[in-house]
C-alpha cells in the first residue's frame, strides 16, 4: 500500500503545485515518507518470533535445557543445507567478521587407532589398538586463529556470567542469541606476541567455550560445526599413515611439520607455517594442543579388540576431564605423536580469581586451542544440542 500511494501522490502534486521548487519539495517529502515506512516495516518484521522446528520432548538429562530454544532456531537453518553433501574443499564465509575459514574433506575409511606396544614413549592409555570406521567429514585446514575467535570472545554485548544476553534487541542476529564469553579480565594471549595477532592460533579457551564457538559459527553459516571426536582427530592427523607421525617414524623430520619445545622459541607460532600432512591439514603436530569432544578415560580403547568400532565417542555427562590431542609448542616430541593423548586439568585455570571459576577461559592454558569439523550428515537436534552444551562448567 505504501508503494501504491508513493506512485500516485507525485502525479497529484505536479498537477496542483504552483512551481517546480514546490514540486521538488513535495517529491522529497514523499520519498522520505516511503523510506520511513520501509524502515518501520523492516523493524516490525524483525520483531516477529523466529521460526521454530517441530516440538521436541526434552529428556531429563539434556544439558542446559534453557538454551534449547536457541538450538531449535539454529537447527531450522541447518536443515535447509542438510542436502549440501558434495565432499569437496570449500571456504566458509563468516558474516560476523567478513572473514573466511578453509575446510578440508576427510574421506570415509578405516584405520587402527592408538599406538602399538613397540612405539617409543607410548603410554598405556593409547592401547590396545582398535580398528575404527568413520564416515566422511570436513575438518578446518588450520587451528582456529585469533581473527575468527576474537569476534566470538569480544562480542561487545553485556552478558551474564553464563553468556546469555542481558538484553535482546530487535535487530539481533540469530548468532547473537548463542551464549558467548563475558569480557576477559586479562589479555588472553597470555603475554605471547603483540595482542591478538592475525594468523596466530586462539588459545586459553575452555572446552565449553570452544563448543559454543562451533554453535555461534553454525548459526551464521547454516552448516553444522562441532569439535572433532578423538577418533576423527587421530584419523585426520594420520592422513593414511600408520606410523608415529603423519610422515613416518622418528623425530628427524618433525621440525618440518610442527612447532614444539625445540623450535618454538617458547611461544605459539603462526598457523600453516609448516608443512601440511598428506590430506592438506596443518599443525596437527604441535603449535597448540587441541580440544576434542571425548571425555578422557584411561581405558577408552578397552573392549573386544577384534570388533570394528563405528564412529566411537566417549561422552560421560558431568564428568570432568576431556581429551586434548596433538601436543603443543611447549611439549617434547613424544607428545606430538599421532596417538598421544592427554587429559585436561583443573590447574589450567588455577590463576582465575573468580569463585566459581570462569566458564570461558583458562588462565594457565596458553598451550590449548582447537579446530572444528563438519560431519556430512546432520544428526538429530538433541545430539546437536548435547554436543554444544555438555561440557558447561567442566574442565
Amino acid at each position: 500500500m505504501v508503494y501504491a500511494l508513493a506512485a500516485i501522490l507525485p502525479a497529484l502534486c505536479l498537477i496542483s503545485c504552483d512551481g517546480p521548487r514546490e514540486a521538488e519539495d513535495s517529491a522529497r517529502r514523499i520519498t522520505d515518507s516511503r523510506l520511513w515506512a520501509e524502515e518501520q516495516a523492516a523493524a516490525a518484521a524483525r520483531m516477529q518470533p523466529r521460526q521454530t522446528v517441530a516440538s521436541v520432548v526434552l529428556p531429563d538429562d539434556l544439558p542446559s535445557p534453557e538454551l534449547f530454544e536457541t538450538t531449535r532456531q539454529i537447527y531450522a537453518e541447518l536443515e535447509k543445507n542438510a542436502g549440501d553433501t558434495a565432499l569437496q574443499p570449500y571456504t566458509e564465509s563468516i558474516p560476523a567478521i567478513g572473514g573466511t575459514l578453509r575446510m578440508v574433506p576427510v574421506p570415509a575409511g578405516e584405520f587402527m587407532m592408538g599406538s602399538p606396544d613397540t612405539e617409543p614413549r607410548r603410554e598405556t592409555s593409547e592401547g590396545p589398538r582398535r580398528k575404527v570406521a568413520l564416515p566422511a567429514y570436513w575438518i578446518s585446514e588450520i587451528e582456529i586463529p585469533w581473527e575468527l575467535y576474537t569476534a566470538f570472545m569480544q562480542n561487545g554485548r553485556p552478558r551474564a556470567k553464563d553468556g546469555k544476553l542481558l538484553e535482546e534487541r530487535p535487530d539481533d542476529e540469530l548468532w547473537d542469541l548463542v551464549a558467548q564469553p563475558t569480557a576477559p579480565y586479562a589479555a588472553m594471549n597470555l603475554g605471547m606476541g603483540n595482542g591478538y595477532e592475525n594468523g596466530m592460533p586462539a588459545i586459553a579457551m575452555s572446552h565449553y567455550a570452544a563448543s559454543k564457538f562451533c554453535e555461534w559459527l553454525s548459526a551464521q553459516t547454516g552448516h553444522y560445526y562441532r569439535l572433532p571426536t578423538e577418533a576423527e582427530w587421530e584419523y585426520a592427523c594420520r592422513a593414511g599413515s600408520d606410523a608415529a607421525y603423519c610422515y613416518g617414524d622418528g623425530e628427524e623430520k618433525l621440525e618440518e611439520y610442527g612447532w614444539f619445545w625445540n623450535n618454538s622459541n617458547d611461544r605459539y607460532q603462526k598457523v600453516a607455517a609448516k608443512k601440511p600432512n598428506a590430506w592438506g591439514i596443518y599443525d596437527m603436530h604441535g603449535n597448540v594442543a587441541e580440544w576434542v569432544l571425548d571425555t578422557y578415560r584411561d581405558d577408552a580403547y578397552a573392549g573386544e579388540t577384534g570388533k570394528t568400532l563405528q564412529s566411537p565417542l566417549v561422552l560421560e555427562p558431568g564428568k570432568p576431564g576431556h581429551v586434548v590431542r596433538g601436543g603443543s609448542w611447549e611439549d617434547d616430541p613424544d607428545r606430538l605423536r599421532s596417538a598421544a593423548r592427554r587429559r585436561s586439568r583443573a590447574e589450567w585455570n588455577m590463576q582465575d580469581p573468580q569463585n566459581p571459576k570462569s566458564l570461558w577461559y583458562l588462565t594457565n592454558g596458553g598451550m590449548i586451542g582447537f579446530r572444528i569439523v563438519r560431519p556430512m550428515a546432520l544428526p538429530d537436534i538433541l545430539t546437536v544440542h548435547r554436543l554444544w552444551n555438555a561440557s558447561k562448567g567442566l574442565y
